[in-house]
């Protein structure tokens, strides 16, 4: 399956060279020129596996378009500029960037850049069924659709994963988050209902998180 690219350059005919050119490689681009409307793409369409940006787009400023996409989804961004300068490159791996190329550049090494990205975006990634979960980037999907949890449901469904099919109390999960110590069971149980619930599991008809009676939970895993 061809991995998605989001492509934002200005420049037509560059973009249109990069794209065919990625494409011999298994990537497939979707091309915009105008920044506006490929952050409108991104907040319809979270499925891309990277984004290639540009610094210098017109409407908005390179920088703020990435702070823009960042905060829709947090999805790998390798900034592709002729700003090549070193303010421009440290300012942009203090946003975040997964790599920064100076342009003119050859397109092979940016094919393997991109494959270094999406190699070391999977090696971090956990696969349970239709989950995905990014534990670094505190990312949970469900489907390749974002599911937007707390800190702390974040911190227990993790250790729920980490333990599949295991048995574990309440004092377990307390002990595993940064919860106080002192909180009372009965928070991890309204937790886990709101995890449920963001989740898709009918507390009725458990599918994933089962209720263990007397003790706490288990994450149940095919």
């Amino acid at each position: 399956m061809n991995k998605q690219v989001l492509l934002i350059e200005d420049d037509i005919q560059m973009s249109a060279l990069i794209a065919e050119y990625l494409l011999e490689y298994g990537f497939t681009c979707k091309e915009f020129h105008n920044p506006k409307e490929a952050i409108e793409e991104l907040r319809h369409n979270p499925n891309y596996d990277v984004i290639i940006l540009d610094l210098m787009l017109p409407h908005m400023d390179g920088f703020d378009v990435f702070k823009k996409l960042k905060s829709i989804h947090d999805i790998p961004i390798l900034i592709s500029s002729a700003r090549g300068d070193i303010g421009n490159k440290i300012l942009g791996f203090e946003l975040g960037a997964d790599d920064y190329m100076a342009k003119p550049y050859e397109p092979r090494e940016l094919v393997l850049r991109l494959e270094y990205i999406l190699k070391k975006q999977n090696n971090s990634k956990i696969v349970i069924g239709n989950f995905i979960i990014d534990k670094p980037n505190r990312g949970l999907y469900i489907d390749n659709y974002p599911i937007e949890l707390t800190k702390i449901e974040f911190e227990i469904f993790i250790f729920l994963i980490e333990n599949i099919n295991k048995n574990l109390s309440r004092e377990q999960i307390l002990h595993a988050t940064s919860l106080d110590l002192d909180t009372k069971s009965r928070t991890i149980d309204t937790h886990i209902s709101n995890i449920r619930h963001k989740i898709g599991d009918d507390p009725k008809e458990q599918r994933y998180i089962k209720s263990i009676w007397g003790i706490g939970y288990k994450f149940v895993g095919e």
